[in-house]
C-alpha cells in the first residue's frame, strides 16, 4: 500500500537512507514511523501501541521516558553545551564519567578513551593495538581474531571483525591484509557433535583456535582475540560451560589481549553489571556504548589497562601526539546523561531487578516456547535471548531464506503489539528495556505468542496448497 502523499511515510521514502534496511523493497513498504514513548513502550504517528522487545537496539535500557536523563541533559546544555578533549583539553563530566568506569570495571583498568558508538570504540580499540605494538618494536603483531557470527560495528575495520556476511558483501571487508581472522561459533546447538558435551565442544573450539594462532605466526603475529560475552546480533548465542576460561588460557600462552565487546551486554543485561562478571572474563581493553547512556545520546567508551596504556603513552611520546579521537569524544552533554544514568542503575537497583526480572523472562521463554512446533531453541541468560526458528525440528534445520519466516514473524508481531528484530537463522531476539516488570514481560511474550500462532497457521497452510 502506497502511504498518502505527504504523510510521514511518503516523505521518509522520498529522503531517508535507513541503515540495515532493503532499500527497494523500502521504496515500496516504508517505514513504521514512531512518534513518542513511554516505559517499555513506544506510539506511532497513528497512535498505535507496541512493546519494545528490543529495547530500541539492545540499548534503551531506562526505557523511554525517563525525566532525569532529560533534566540531566538540560542543565548541561546551559552551563557548557560543547566542549572538546583534543589536546589536553577536558571538562568535568568527562573526568567523572571517567572515574565512574574505572571504578567499575570488571578487571583493573587505567584510562577511559570516549567515542559516539559501538562501532567507533571498536574501531578506536583497534588502532589502539597497532599503535602500541608498533610503538613498543613489535611490528609484525598485528592479527585480530574474533568470531564467525560475532558484531562488532559497521565502520570498516570494526565490520572486518565483526563475522556476518551482511556487513562484508559489496563493502569489499573485511580489510585486505590478512590481519582479521574468525574462528568458530560457539553455538552448541548447530555446531557441537554428535554426542559432544558444552565442555567437550568448548575444549575443541579452544584448540582450534591455539591451531589458527599457530597457522597465522604465533605471538608474533597474533595481538588480540575480540569476543561479545553473548552475541547479540548473531542471534544471542550463550557460550558453552567453560568456554571463556579456556579460550583465555590460549591467549595467554600467546601474549595475545582479550577486549571484552560488552556493548549490548554491559549495564546489567546479563543479570551482573558486566557479561564479563556472568560469564567469567578478565578483559585487557574493555568497550561499552549502548546502556551507557540509557541510549539517550551517543556516546561510547573503551577502557584500556595499564600495560596497553604505557604502550600508547610510549608512542605519543615518540610522535608528539596520539593522533586519534573525534570531534564529540567526552562530549559534555552526553556524559552527564551517562553520569545519570550509572547514578541510576546504583541508586534504583537496576541490575538486581533485571536479574529478577531476566530469570523470569528466561523461564517463560523456555515454558511458552520450548515445545512449539515453529521453535527449534530457546536460549538467553539475564534479560537477553532468542527463539530460533526451524522448519524441522529434529534436524535443527532452519527455514529456506525464500520463506522470509523471521521478517513475517516480526510483521506479525507489529501487528500484535511488539516490536521484534529477526536476525542469523529466523532467531528472535529479546533484550526489553530493563525497567521491564514480569507482569510486562508476561503481555510482551503473550503478544509473541499470538504472532507465533498466526505465522505457524500460515506456513501450514502454504505446505498444504504446495502439495
Amino acid at each position: 500500500m502506497t502511504p498518502p502523499r505527504n504523510s510521514n511515510a511518503a516523505r521518509d521514502i522520498a529522503n531517508v537512507l535507513h541503515p540495515y534496511t532493503d532499500a527497494k523493497a523500502h521504496m515500496v513498504n516504508g517505514p513504521l514511523v514512531i512518534s513518542r514513548g513511554k516505559g517499555v513502550r513506544i506510539y506511532d504517528d497513528q497512535g498505535k501501541e507496541y512493546i519494545e522487545a528490543l529495547a530500541g537496539l539492545w540499548c534503551a535500557s531506562l526505557g523511554f521516558d525517563n525525566e532525569r536523563l532529560v533534566q540531566a541533559a538540560t542543565n548541561q546544555m546551559r552551563k557548557l553545551p560543547f566542549y572538546h578533549s583534543f589536546t589536553a583539553k577536558s571538562h568535568e563530566p568527562m573526568i567523572d564519567l571517567a572515574e565512574m568506569l574505572i571504578e567499575r570495571a570488571p578487571a583493573p583498568m587505567s584510562k577511559v578513551f570516549f567515542g559516539n558508538s559501538g562501532s567507533e570504540a571498536n574501531d578506536s580499540a583497534i588502532k589502539m593495538i597497532w599503535y602500541m605494538n608498533n610503538a613498543l618494536g613489535r611490528p609484525k603483531k598485528k592479527k585480530l581474531f574474533s568470531r564467525l557470527k560475532g558484531y562488532h560495528g559497521i565502520t570498516l575495520a570494526a565490520a572486518s571483525l565483526t563475522g556476518l556476511p551482511a556487513n562484508h558483501k559489496l563493502f569489499d571487508a573485511p580489510i585486505a591484509g590478512g590481519r582479521f581472522c574468525h574462528v568458530g561459533t560457539p553455538h552448541h546447538y548447530h555446531n557441537a557433535k554428535p554426542g559432544e558435551s558444552e565442555e567437550d565442544f568448548a575444549t575443541r573450539l579452544a584448540e582450534e583456535l591455539e591451531a589458527r594462532i599457530i597457522e597465522e605466526g604465533g605471538a608474533e603475529e597474533c595481538a588480540a582475540f575480540w569476543a561479545e560475552p553473548a552475541m547479540g546480533a548473531g542471534g544471542v548465542i550463550i557460550p558453552p560451560r567453560t568456554y571463556f576460561p579456556k579460550i583465555q588460557a590460549v591467549l595467554k600462552k600467546y601474549d595475545m589481549l582479550f577486549v571484552a565487546d560488552e556493548v549490548i551486554c554491559g549495564f546489567g543485561r546479563t543479570g551482573n553489571y558486566w557479561g564479563c562478571q556472568t560469564f567469567d572474563i578478565q578483559p585487557d581493553i574493555l568497550v561499552c556504548a549502548k546502556a551507557l547512556s540509557s541510549a539517550y545520546l551517543p556516546i561510547s567508551a573503551v577502557m584500556v589497562n595499564e600495560a596497553v596504556f604505557q604502550g600508547i603513552a610510549e608512542g605519543s611520546s615518540t610522535v608528539g601526539t596520539w593522533g586519534h579521537g573525534f570531534t564529540y569524544s567526552g562530549h559534555p552533554v552526553s556524559a552527564a546523561v551517562a553520569i545519570e544514568t550509572l547514578k541510576i542503575y546504583d541508586e534504583m537497583g537496576t541490575i538486581a531487578h533485571a536479574a529478577e526480572v531476566g530469570a523470569h523472562m528466561q523461564a517463560e521463554l523456555r515454558a511458552r516456547f520450548a515445545d512449539h512446533p515453529l521453535v527449534g531453541e530457546v536460549r538467553g541468560v539475564g534479560l537477553i535471548g532468542a527463539i530460533e526458528l526451524t522448519s524441522d525440528k529434529a534436524a535443527r534445520k532452519p527455514f529456506d531464506p525464500s520463506k522470509k519466516a523471521g521478517p513475517r514473524l516480526v510483521k506479525h508481531g507489529e501487528e500484535q503489539g511488539v516490536i521484534l528484530r529477526a536476525m542469523v537463522n529466523d532467531s528472535m531476539g529479546f533484550s526489553p528495556p530493563l525497567v521491564i516488570t514480569k507482569e510486562e514481560v508476561t503481555e510482551m511474550l503473550d503478544r509473541v505468542s499470538r504472532a507465533l500462532d498466526t505465522l505457524a497457521v500460515e506456513l501450514r497452510r502454504e505446505s498444504i496448497a504446495a502439495v
